[in-house]
């Protein structure tokens, strides 16, 4: 991988999906660093390497404070901050304590809520029936068991082992939770990633879709990779960061829409 380069320095705030961990940026932040960027691929508290703090208390809302502790202790300013799927529920609720702090927001492939909205209020009915099924056979009725890499679109062999030897379970309390307020992601300047394909649902996709191409300050995007493009592209997924920075504060309608 060559490093990225930039026109100056960007401090970065990578958010990792669902039971994944800060370790699935470790290709992006590379990249990143490379090129003299500032990285931070926080871990939300019972994922990755927090796995041992797992425990069925853990809501949206801890994970909401796990990123804005991130943002107060690293006094980090002037972020492009990144969301990856379940991720972006985090960074959806996270932003009304810190958009003042955050250049834009980027969305990858990600959940993007309005107020008072759960995961499994996008996921549907069926969806959050087959989760709830799933914890209550595999994990205690109370936590998602870890997932396979290769449900995520990823296909090389060496990949998905490195990939799954690092996957951890995820509350189920942090999909049922509802979101707060809202406003603050909503009214920001930002992107929105749709992997294609992607492992997401469609329906969901689509939501995600209809609601950053409906709004100017969101800017929609196409990346040609799995769901999991940090691991699969991740010079694709930087090139992308490096134009979100570049959009800030800029009406969609003034730019053309991209696919990679």
């Amino acid at each position: 991988m060559e490093a990225a380069s930039s026109p100056e320095p960007t401090t970065f705030v990578l958010l990792h999906g669902g039971r994944h961990g800060g370790w699935c940026w470790k290709r992006v932040a590379a990249l990143l660093r490379q090129g003299g960027h500032e990285v931070h691929t926080p871990t939300l508290t019972g994922l990755g390497d927090r796995a041992h703090l797992l425990n069925r208390s853990v809501g949206l809302d801890t994970h909401i404070q796990d990123l804005v502790a991130t943002f107060t202790y690293e006094d980090l300013h002037n972020v492009v901050l990144v969301g990856h799927s379940y991720g972006g529920m985090v960074v959806s609720g996270a932003m009304e304590a810190i958009a003042d702090r955050v250049q834009t927001v980027v969305l990858l492939d990600a959940h993007m809520p309005y107020s008072g909205e759960s995961v499994f209020d996008l996921n549907g009915e069926e969806r959050a029936a087959a989760m709830v099924a799933l914890a209550e056979e595999h994990g205690d009725s109370w936590y998602i068991p870890p997932a396979d890499a290769s449900r995520y679109g990823v296909t090389d062999p060496a990949d998905i082992a490195w990939a799954n030897s690092r996957m951890t379970a995820q509350p189920l309390k942090t999909y049922q939770d509802c979101i707060g307020a809202t406003d603050r992601v909503w009214s920001h300047s930002g992107m929105f990633i749709e992997c294609v394909p992607s492992s997401l649902e469609q329906h969901l996709l689509a939501r995600a879709r209809a609601r950053s191409t409906d709004d100017p300050r969101f800017h929609y995007r196409v990346l040609h990779t799995s769901h999991n493009a940090m691991v699969t592209d991740p010079a694709a997924v930087v090139e992308l960061l490096f134009e979100a920075r570049s959009l800030a504060g800029v009406d969609s309608s003034e730019v053309p829409s991209a696919s990679l």
